[in-house]
């Protein structure tokens, strides 16, 4: 019988010889000493990304090594270790791998569309998407566990508004807000001049640097006003006069999704209540990256929103990677979700414009995520009321023409003047002018991550 001959395309592996045999291979052994060797065998490349390889060690390694599949020696050595590995060719053909630490709120498209596809085989006709979604909606927003914390907020809170400043055909008025006793949350109103009654807009800020005071920020804000509706932003928890407060580690903490769905959700029926020029009947959210999924979180927590435009961001393999999007395990509502199928259940069959780009993990919107969204709203004789404004070319911001894509959608939804949105009429101001706090926070704010943390455990 002729001897079996190893496929072109698979490298001859590599005989093991004395040296690369441990001379005890049942002890414990760093993991860089195993990726070398499976580098040999299978003429592949390996780097590891956000964890030192040194510093994992592993039992047995010698024995998890199959000589004759890369696949499953990686899968062996690094699955005890909850690492992750992905396979891509270097320009000279030969094959990369990236290790990584396991995230649980990043997958891959192929696992969204097997998720999707199994989530519509649970709802296959109307009657029973109600079904769901009303487990949906309960259990996530018993995993967002919001109660204490909607308990907690300060009986008589101290409110600061600033002076509002008349710009071209908007006002600007920066505000503080006490929430939990001593926690405030900072933003700035940008207000039309027309007499209302005034749709509103509340725009949770992403993860961009800059936060609420970035340019782009800015011009959508002042946009909204200038189109006819109120328009308030709010710092993310633990930055701009956040972080003066609590610094910016409290940030990655996981109850940062608590308090910025909180945040949201309190300025919300504070603006509601301190202004007579509000159409309640016209509430929208719209957010960037993680402000989207905000935007989602206070249309959870608040059924009042009429219209909702999340931008690049709420996809079915990835749930956002800061504990602020992710902390709470909303997405394992109704026995495993994700992020689409829980818009559906908050919005359907109510106005929703999807925003996504070709340059991040919203690139497979249009052809995974987008029609299982008709396919929900279609159970309403509504598949139009939901919509995809894809960007191929365009990477991960809330750049001018996303901009332009939401300010058409909530002018046809919201009736604002479409003539109106000319962002060359806004000014841009610097971030010192849209700061809430002067030199002094007020005196009975909090001012450590400590107090913070002492006062949660007390809610009930």
């Amino acid at each position: 019988m002729p001897a079996p001959t190893i496929p072109a395309a698979v490298p001859a592996p590599a005989v093991p010889t004395a040296a690369t045999v441990p001379a005890d291979p049942t002890a414990p052994q760093p993991l860089t000493l195993f990726l070398r060797q499976t580098e040999q065998r299978f003429g592949v490349r390996i780097a590891c990304k956000r964890f030192d390889p040194d510093t994992v060690r592993i039992r047995f390694g010698a024995f998890r090594i199959r000589s004759y599949s890369l696949d499953e020696t990686l899968d062996n050595l690094l699955r005890p270790a909850d690492l992750v590995w992905s396979r891509r060719n270097d320009p000279d053909g030969r094959p990369r791998i990236t290790v990584r630490p396991y995230e649980y709120h990043r997958r891959t498209p192929a696992d969204g569309e097997k998720l999707l596809r199994w989530l519509a085989s649970l709802a296959p006709d109307s009657a029973s998407w109600e079904h769901r979604r009303t487990m949906l909606l309960a259990e996530a927003r018993a995993a967002l566990d919001l109660g204490p914390f909607l308990r907690g907020l300060a009986a008589d809170p101290d409110v600061r508004l600033g002076r509002a400043v008349r710009r071209d055909g908007y006002t600007t008025q920066n505000y503080a807000l006490e929430t939990l006793p001593g926690l405030y949350v900072c933003g700035t109103i940008y207000a039309p001049l027309t007499k209302g009654p005034h749709p509103l807009i509340v725009s949770p800020a992403g993860h961009w640097e800059g936060g609420r005071y970035r340019p782009d920020q800015q011009l959508r804000m002042a946009t909204f006003a200038r189109m006819g509706a109120v328009a308030v932003d709010m710092d993310i928890f633990g930055w701009g006069d956040s972080e003066r407060q609590v610094g910016r580690d409290a940030h990655t903490q996981r109850y940062s999704m608590q308090i910025q769905t909180l945040w949201s959700k309190a300025v919300t029926d504070w603006v509601l209540a301190a202004r007579r020029d509000i159409d309640t009947a016209r509430l929208a959210a719209t957010g960037g990256s993680g402000g989207a999924t905000h935007a989602l979180l206070l249309a959870l927590v608040d059924g009042r929103f009429a219209a909702l435009a999340p931008v690049v961001h709420l996809v079915s393999h990835f749930d956002g990677g800061c504990p602020c999007e992710s902390g709470r395990p909303v997405t394992l509502a109704g026995g495993g979700s994700c992020m689409p199928e829980l818009l559906a259940a908050v919005m359907a069959p109510r106005p929703t414009l999807v925003v996504s780009d070709g340059g991040d993990w919203t690139a497979t919107c249009p052809t995974l995520e987008y029609p299982f969204l008709q396919r929900i709203w279609g159970f309403y004789g509504a598949a139009d009321a939901v919509r995809n404004a894809h960007f191929a070319d365009e990477r991960h911001d809330y750049g001018a023409n996303k901009r332009r894509a939401v300010y058409a959608f909530f002018a046809e939804t919201l009736g604002l003047d479409p003539a109106q949105a000319d962002e060359s009429r806004v000014e841009l101001l610097p971030e010192s002018a849209l700061r809430s706090f002067g030199d002094e926070l007020p005196e009975r704010a909090l001012r450590s991550r400590d107090e913070l943390e002492r006062m949660l455990e007390k809610l009930e």
